[in-house]
């Protein structure tokens, strides 16, 4: 699968049950088709959801709060907006597209999770950074400019913080 819009991390080696807990998570937060499936990196899958990535992460989150049990194998979901060739120009083209969500008052960072790629980690910063004429700010940025390379596909997205769900963060909270 090249077109995802969820990045999931679990536990090494347990990425088949993390791909059936996920399928059957999104099908219990109203996606009636996900497909789930294993990527080349260990600890990683993806899925591609019909709803909304973000309110996917969302209902996701509400299901978590509600029943934390259902939540064995999967550690943490991130919402992607675009998947592109792992190339420079085409990072660039994903990033140029979507750095109009960030206000010209807010701030933000360039985040780069990059796996099975020879591409610098400094490149791709420099190169999506050139097309987001804002303030950055490292510590406390109100959106970031996520970067998920994943061999040769990338996944793009413009978030706020919040909305990368951590199972174990969001747990804790729960005591």
């Amino acid at each position: 699968m090249i077109d995802f819009n969820l990045l999931i991390s679990c536990a090494r080696r347990m990425e088949n049950e993390a791909c059936s807990e996920v399928w059957f998570l999104l099908s219990e937060v109203g996606d009636e088709n996900p497909a789930v499936e294993r990527t080349d990196v260990s600890g990683l899958i993806i899925a591609k959801t019909s709803l909304d990535p973000f309110q996917a992460v969302q209902k996701l989150r509400d299901l978590l709060m509600r029943s934390p049990e259902e939540f064995r194998y999967t550690l943490k979901i991130v919402p992607i907006e675009l998947t592109v060739p792992t190339r420079i120009e085409r990072i660039e083209e994903a990033v140029r597209m979507l750095s109009e969500k960030i206000d010209i008052n807010e701030t933000f960072r360039v985040t780069v999770e990059k796996r099975h790629s020879q591409i610098s980690t400094r490149e791709i910063i420099e190169a999506a950074a050139k097309y987001v004429n804002r303030k950055v700010n490292l510590e406390k940025p109100d959106k970031i400019v996520l970067i998920e390379v994943v061999g040769r596909v990338t996944g793009v997205s413009v978030i706020k913080p919040n909305d990368i769900l951590s199972i174990v963060k969001e747990k804790a909270k729960l005591g």
